[in-house]
Order: structure tokens, then sequence, then C-alpha cells
């Protein structure tokens, strides 16, 4: 996507009126929600796979917090 492009959404989306961007901010929220969700599986799974559970992480994070 070039810049121009970018410009040319923005200013569409200077144009609409308050329903509309609530509309597509809503929307644009679903999908970044719906990306989070797949990602998380994804690393779920990677985790499962690499013998990483919750004990671990939780482990892993109290030594970076916790280490002088």
């Amino acid at each position: 996507m070039s810049a121009a492009t970018v410009e040319q959404i923005l200013s569409q989306i200077d144009t609409l009126d308050e329903n509309e961007r609530l509309l597509l901010e809503e929307r644009l929220a679903a999908r970044a929600e719906a990306e989070w969700q797949i990602a998380a599986t994804q690393a779920r799974q990677v985790a499962r796979q690499r013998g990483i559970d919750q004990a671990a992480i939780d482990r892993a994070i109290e030594t970076v917090r916790y280490q002088p």
C-alpha cells in the first residue's frame, strides 16, 4: 500500500459522520481481537509443543522481575 493510498483512506475517514466512525472503530476492534485470538491460539500450540506450561511461564516471569 502506498503512502498516497493511506492518505486517501485517512481523508475518507475524516469525512465520516459520528455513527459511521463508531461503526468503523467497532469493526477495527473486532478485527484486532480476532487476529489476537488467532495469534494466542498459535502461541499456545507452540508452547505445548515445546513443553512450556503455565508454571514454567510464571517461573520465568519471577526470574526476570525479581532477579537483581
